[in-house]
């Protein structure tokens, strides 16, 4: 037997049966359900930067919940139903690709016009600023979404601002913006002055993500795959360590460090 999406929006809808549903699932709201939706799309990204075929349907299937959890939650307040996300989604979806859909519908006339990765982003940003102006929202960084993670809403700001020519032409310039924010935290903290300390490190942060940017290179994935590095080379450390009697206080730092070393000549 195979369940579909229908079967789907069944078992979401008896889970939270105010009678016989799930007493967690009925204690729910959309506030309470968020930071379990961020840890479902981080477990997405995860399994697909480790190449996890094998568990990447679990993991889409987990996220898909958390849709059709809140297209229940907007049901029942009369907001919205799962039918009224898939609708908007699809009008919205066929406005943003008039060169796949140039007719305006879904099943009109099949013709792309001829326009390069570079236009379609160009297009897309241009009609997405038409939507943002429909809605009489007048500031350009108005609806990036605050509950991003940090690096991430730092590079969507940037690049919202570098639309109205708010930018750096290269990337050359943003190292030396690098250079002087840690020149800066070097004096605050030489002054021990804590709240500039902390100023300045979100500043040297954010032009890092600025680098990032210029360079084409995801601030979030970067630090995920650093992070992935780093827990590579400190677990052959730990190896070593229990190799050589297992207690970490009898190791240097330089002797921990050389270990570091010999992981990062093998490739970890």
């Amino acid at each position: 037997m195979s369940y579909s999406l229908d079967d789907l929006i069944y078992l979401m809808q008896r889970l939270r049966d105010p009678d016989s549903g799930c007493p967690w699932d009925l204690q729910q709201d959309f506030a309470s359900i968020v930071p379990h939706t961020l840890e479902e799309a981080y477990e997405v990204a995860d399994t697909i930067e480790r190449k996890d075929w094998p568990h990447l349907k679990d993991e889409l299937g987990d996220l898909l919940f958390q849709v059709i959890f809140y297209a229940q939650l907007g049901q029942e307040e009369q907001r919205f139903d799962f039918h009224a996300i898939v609708d908007q989604l699809v009008e919205k979806l066929i406005r943003r690709h008039p060169h796949v859909f140039p007719d305006g519908t879904l099943r009109g006339e099949l013709r792309q016009q001829a326009i390069d990765t570079d236009q379609v982003g160009q297009r897309w940003e241009e009609i997405k600023q038409q939507e943002r102006d429909a809605k009489a929202r007048s500031g350009v960084l108005d609806e990036i979404p605050q509950g991003l993670p940090a690096l991430s809403r730092a590079a969507k700001l940037q690049k919202r601002a570098s639309k109205v020519g708010f930018d750096w032409g290269e990337a050359l310039p943003v190292l030396d913006k690098i250079e002087e924010e840690i020149a800066e935290l070097r004096e605050a903290i030489l002054a021990g002055r804590e709240e500039e300390i902390r100023s300045e490190m979100g500043d040297i942060l954010f032009a890092q993500v600025n680098l990032a940017r210029h360079l084409d290179v995801d601030p979030e994935q970067a630090v995920r795959g650093t992070n992935a590095k780093f827990e590579r080379r400190f677990r052959y450390i730990e190896l070593q360590v229990e190799a050589n009697g297992g207690d970490w206080s009898s190791f240097s730092l330089e002797q921990l460090d050389a270990w570091w070393n010999e992981a990062k000549q093998q490739g970890l």
